[in-house]
């Protein structure tokens, strides 16, 4: 029997858009639910076992609202919590975000690079199984601890002082930018007002290729209104515009 339901998606707040962004793309006729937990935001500075926690209420909630698929948006919920939940919900297809640092392996091995991740990303076993086995030699790691949060809340001055602070050494040295946060795409000119016109690199278009396909496999493709449920675990309205800003976008 054909399993029908909405899509899932969430992350640590409203940096999961970019991810959406690329699955509307490619699957315009599906129902979503997004949910923003700006709650707990920012995860990449939480213990391992609290995120675990937080990722399994997030699924139980997601999972009583019917949907059939669930994405993690968040490159650190996927390092830290996509093998624990999986294990957990076995019925549950589960699609996860990883910084695209394979990418660079693929396309340009020989650049300059600088990856940017938060704290929880880059410590993960998860990431550092993937460094390790497509490093180039020519990487630098930034932990970019409370960056998220910073673009979260939304100040531009802020996120142009915190950028100035860790990213201008980098200035002609680098060549490419993993971005291994979902958040890290909506502030790209920024990155570039400082780094200038660097390559970028983030996973968003690869899951949504990778999610369409385990659709079809699994035959439960739909083809619904697209409609889109925003949710964040604050109930606060200024997220709930910013996103179908950038949604619209």
């Amino acid at each position: 029997m054909k399993k029908e339901g909405n899509i899932g998606i969430f992350d640590s707040g409203i940096g999961g858009v970019t991810v959406l962004k690329e699955i509307i793309k490619i699957l315009p006729n599906e129902n979503y639910i997004y949910y923003s937990d700006s709650k707990n935001n920012p995860y990449g500075d939480k213990e391992n076992k609290e995120v675990l926690k937080i990722c399994d209420n997030i699924v139980k909630y997601l999972l009583e609202k019917k949907c059939k698929i669930i994405v993690i948006a968040c490159n650190t919920a996927s390092a830290q919590a996509s093998d624990f939940l999986r294990k957990k919900y076995p019925n549950i297809p589960f699609v996860a975000i990883e910084p695209a640092y394979k990418m660079v392996h693929d396309f340009a091995y020989d650049k300059p690079t600088l990856v940017m991740a938060t704290k929880g990303t880059m410590e993960s076993e998860k990431f550092n199984l993937l460094y390790n086995k497509y490093n180039n030699y020519k990487t630098y790691l930034l932990p970019c601890i409370g960056l998220a949060d910073v673009i979260e809340s939304d100040n531009k001055e802020k996120i142009y002082e915190y950028l100035e602070e860790k990213i201008s050494e980098y200035k002609g040295k680098v060549e490419n930018v993993v971005l291994g946060c979902t958040h890290y795409p909506l502030i790209e000119n920024e990155i570039k007002s400082i780094l200038g016109n660097v390559k970028f690199f983030n996973g968003a278009e690869r899951l949504a290729v990778h999610l369409k396909n385990i659709l079809e496999n699994k035959d439960m493709l739909e083809y619904n209104e697209g409609k889109i449920e925003f949710i964040d675990s604050q109930n606060i309205e200024q997220k709930k515009e910013r996103f179908l800003k950038i949604i619209k976008n």
